[in-house]
């Protein structure tokens, strides 16, 4: 059983680091794209369930 949950916990951290990748890239304030990031960091699943459904989307920031 431990496998599983070392499998689980890889893919979850691969799961956050795309969902924070996302969230730099995304077309957000600074400060939006801060509290994404730390609401991802702190709640590794909630956070990135929350995400997925409220959090910003593509529309990537033209310089």
């Amino acid at each position: 059983m431990l496998e599983y949950g070392g499998i689980i916990g890889l893919l979850i951290l691969i799961a956050d680091i795309w969902a924070i990748v996302n969230i730099m890239g995304s077309g957000a304030s600074t400060g939006a794209k801060v509290l994404w990031t730390v609401l991802v960091v702190v709640l590794p699943v909630l956070g990135l369930i929350i995400w997925f459904f409220a959090g910003p989307r593509g529309g990537r920031a033209t310089a």
